[in-house]
Protein backbone atom coordinates (compact mmCIF):
# COMPACT_ATOMS: atom_id res chain seq x y z
CA UNK A 1 0.00 0.00 0.00
CA UNK A 2 1.27 3.25 -0.63
CA UNK A 3 0.47 7.08 -0.29
CA UNK A 4 -0.28 7.38 -4.24
CA UNK A 5 -3.39 4.61 -3.44
CA UNK A 6 -4.93 7.08 -0.54
CA UNK A 7 -4.69 9.85 -2.91
CA UNK A 8 -6.03 7.47 -5.48
CA UNK A 9 -9.23 7.60 -3.13
CA UNK A 10 -9.68 10.84 -2.79
CA UNK A 11 -12.02 12.35 -5.44
CA UNK A 12 -10.46 15.58 -7.27
CA UNK A 13 -12.60 18.48 -5.45
CA UNK A 14 -10.77 17.03 -2.52
CA UNK A 15 -7.08 17.24 -4.57
CA UNK A 16 -5.71 20.00 -1.48
CA UNK A 17 -5.82 16.43 0.73
CA UNK A 18 -3.92 14.81 -1.97
CA UNK A 19 -1.26 17.23 -2.47
CA UNK A 20 -1.51 17.62 2.27
CA UNK A 21 -1.24 13.78 2.60
CA UNK A 22 1.92 13.67 -0.02
CA UNK A 23 3.28 17.09 1.76
CA UNK A 24 3.00 15.16 5.26
CA UNK A 25 4.16 11.23 4.08
CA UNK A 26 7.47 13.37 3.35
CA UNK A 27 7.82 15.19 6.92
CA UNK A 28 11.21 14.90 8.31
CA UNK A 29 10.86 17.13 11.68
CA UNK A 30 9.22 14.21 13.01
CA UNK A 31 11.04 10.55 13.54
CA UNK A 32 9.41 8.08 11.59
CA UNK A 33 7.99 6.11 14.67
CA UNK A 34 6.28 9.72 15.38
CA UNK A 35 4.99 10.40 11.73
CA UNK A 36 3.38 6.89 11.12
CA UNK A 37 2.24 6.81 14.96
CA UNK A 38 0.60 9.81 14.12
CA UNK A 39 -0.83 8.86 10.95
CA UNK A 40 -1.95 5.47 12.10
CA UNK A 41 -3.90 6.07 15.93
CA UNK A 42 -5.47 9.17 13.94
CA UNK A 43 -6.87 7.04 10.93
CA UNK A 44 -8.10 4.65 13.73
CA UNK A 45 -9.34 7.64 15.62
CA UNK A 46 -11.25 9.14 12.18
CA UNK A 47 -13.04 5.94 12.18
CA UNK A 48 -13.37 5.17 8.36
CA UNK A 49 -12.32 1.63 7.45
CA UNK A 50 -10.78 1.52 3.95
CA UNK A 51 -8.74 4.45 5.56
CA UNK A 52 -8.12 2.42 8.54
CA UNK A 53 -6.28 -0.30 6.15
CA UNK A 54 -4.93 1.53 3.75
CA UNK A 55 -2.52 3.26 6.39
CA UNK A 56 -2.35 0.33 8.86
CA UNK A 57 -1.11 -1.75 5.18
CA UNK A 58 1.36 1.52 4.94
CA UNK A 59 2.30 2.06 8.22
CA UNK A 60 3.49 -1.93 8.53
CA UNK A 61 6.23 -1.58 6.83
CA UNK A 62 7.61 1.43 8.42
CA UNK A 63 6.69 0.31 12.62
CA UNK A 64 7.14 -2.37 14.70
CA UNK A 65 4.48 -4.28 15.70
CA UNK A 66 4.89 -3.28 19.36
CA UNK A 67 4.58 0.49 17.86
CA UNK A 68 1.19 -0.34 15.92
CA UNK A 69 -0.32 -1.55 19.16
CA UNK A 70 0.47 1.36 21.10
CA UNK A 71 -0.59 3.55 18.42
CA UNK A 72 -4.19 1.38 18.61
CA UNK A 73 -3.69 2.10 22.48
CA UNK A 74 -3.36 5.78 21.62
CA UNK A 75 -6.42 5.90 19.61
CA UNK A 76 -8.37 3.78 21.91
CA UNK A 77 -7.40 5.36 25.55
CA UNK A 78 -8.49 8.70 24.06
CA UNK A 79 -11.85 8.04 22.29
CA UNK A 80 -12.28 7.21 26.32
CA UNK A 81 -10.39 9.71 27.79
CA UNK A 82 -11.42 12.51 25.50
CA UNK A 83 -15.02 12.36 26.38
CA UNK A 84 -14.84 12.05 29.80
CA UNK A 85 -12.32 15.08 30.18
CA UNK A 86 -14.46 16.75 27.86
CA UNK A 87 -17.47 16.63 29.91
CA UNK A 88 -15.07 17.57 33.24
CA UNK A 89 -14.01 20.66 31.42
CA UNK A 90 -17.53 21.69 30.35
CA UNK A 91 -18.54 21.68 33.67
CA UNK A 92 -15.84 23.33 35.71
CA UNK A 93 -14.44 22.79 38.55
CA UNK A 94 -16.94 20.51 40.92
CA UNK A 95 -16.29 17.56 38.44
CA UNK A 96 -12.45 18.68 38.02
CA UNK A 97 -11.42 17.72 41.74
CA UNK A 98 -13.27 14.39 41.52
CA UNK A 99 -11.05 10.94 40.70
CA UNK A 100 -11.56 9.90 37.16
CA UNK A 101 -12.02 6.32 38.42
CA UNK A 102 -11.19 4.83 35.08
CA UNK A 103 -8.15 2.42 34.16
CA UNK A 104 -5.24 4.30 32.26
CA UNK A 105 -2.34 2.14 32.60
CA UNK A 106 -1.31 2.24 28.98
CA UNK A 107 -0.39 5.57 29.46
CA UNK A 108 1.99 4.82 32.09
CA UNK A 109 3.17 1.82 30.08
CA UNK A 110 2.62 2.38 26.15
CA UNK A 111 5.17 0.09 24.93
CA UNK A 112 6.96 3.19 23.26
CA UNK A 113 9.01 5.79 24.32
CA UNK A 114 6.01 7.60 26.11
CA UNK A 115 6.96 10.98 24.02
CA UNK A 116 5.95 9.25 21.06
CA UNK A 117 2.71 7.69 22.83
CA UNK A 118 2.16 12.21 24.13
CA UNK A 119 2.20 13.18 20.39
CA UNK A 120 -0.26 10.18 19.46
CA UNK A 121 -2.59 10.98 22.13
CA UNK A 122 -2.43 14.95 21.11
CA UNK A 123 -2.82 14.23 17.50
CA UNK A 124 -6.22 12.18 18.59
CA UNK A 125 -7.27 14.11 21.14
CA UNK A 126 -7.70 17.24 18.90
CA UNK A 127 -9.53 15.22 16.12
CA UNK A 128 -11.86 14.41 19.06
CA UNK A 129 -11.92 18.19 20.13
CA UNK A 130 -10.72 17.55 23.73
CA UNK A 131 -9.36 20.69 24.95
CA UNK A 132 -8.34 19.69 28.05
CA UNK A 133 -6.46 16.62 26.70
CA UNK A 134 -4.99 19.13 23.97
CA UNK A 135 -3.48 21.57 26.03
CA UNK A 136 -1.99 18.78 28.14
CA UNK A 137 -0.24 16.40 25.95
CA UNK A 138 1.09 19.62 24.58
CA UNK A 139 2.21 20.86 27.35
CA UNK A 140 4.02 17.34 28.47
CA UNK A 141 5.91 17.13 25.21
CA UNK A 142 7.03 20.83 24.59
CA UNK A 143 8.08 20.49 28.59
CA UNK A 144 9.81 17.43 27.33
CA UNK A 145 12.05 19.05 24.53
CA UNK A 146 9.13 18.49 21.91
CA UNK A 147 9.67 21.63 19.28
CA UNK A 148 6.20 23.33 18.95
CA UNK A 149 7.24 22.85 15.15
CA UNK A 150 6.89 19.09 15.85
CA UNK A 151 3.49 19.28 17.67
CA UNK A 152 2.06 21.44 14.38
CA UNK A 153 3.28 18.29 12.03
CA UNK A 154 1.52 15.68 14.65
CA UNK A 155 -1.67 18.19 14.61
CA UNK A 156 -1.30 18.70 11.24
CA UNK A 157 -1.20 14.98 10.37
CA UNK A 158 -4.40 14.71 12.61
CA UNK A 159 -6.31 17.34 11.06
CA UNK A 160 -4.88 15.56 6.85
CA UNK A 161 -6.07 12.25 7.92
CA UNK A 162 -9.40 13.63 9.84
CA UNK A 163 -10.35 15.67 6.26
CA UNK A 164 -9.87 12.65 3.93
CA UNK A 165 -11.87 10.19 6.67
CA UNK A 166 -14.75 12.98 6.12
CA UNK A 167 -14.15 13.03 2.71
CA UNK A 168 -14.31 9.23 1.79
CA UNK A 169 -17.01 9.29 4.56
CA UNK A 170 -19.38 11.52 3.01
CA UNK A 171 -18.54 9.73 -0.76
CA UNK A 172 -19.72 5.89 0.68
CA UNK A 173 -22.74 8.22 1.57
CA UNK A 174 -22.99 9.42 -1.99
CA UNK A 175 -22.72 6.49 -3.22
CA UNK A 176 -25.44 4.58 -1.11
CA UNK A 177 -27.79 7.26 -2.18
CA UNK A 178 -26.76 6.73 -5.52
CA UNK A 179 -27.61 2.59 -5.22
CA UNK A 180 -30.76 3.51 -3.40
CA UNK A 181 -32.31 5.78 -6.09
CA UNK A 182 -31.13 3.53 -8.83
CA UNK A 183 -33.14 0.62 -6.88
CA UNK A 184 -35.84 2.19 -6.55
CA UNK A 185 -36.25 3.60 -10.04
Amino acid sequence: MSIESIQNSIPDYAKDLRLNISTLAGEEILTAQQKWGTFYSCALAAGHADLIVAIENLVTAEMTPEAMNAARSAASIMAMNNVYYKFVGMMGESYQTMPAKLRMNVIGNPGVDKLDFELWSLAVSAINGCQYCVQAHEAKLVQSGFSREQVQAGVRIAAVVNAIAATLTGEDARGQSADLAQQAA
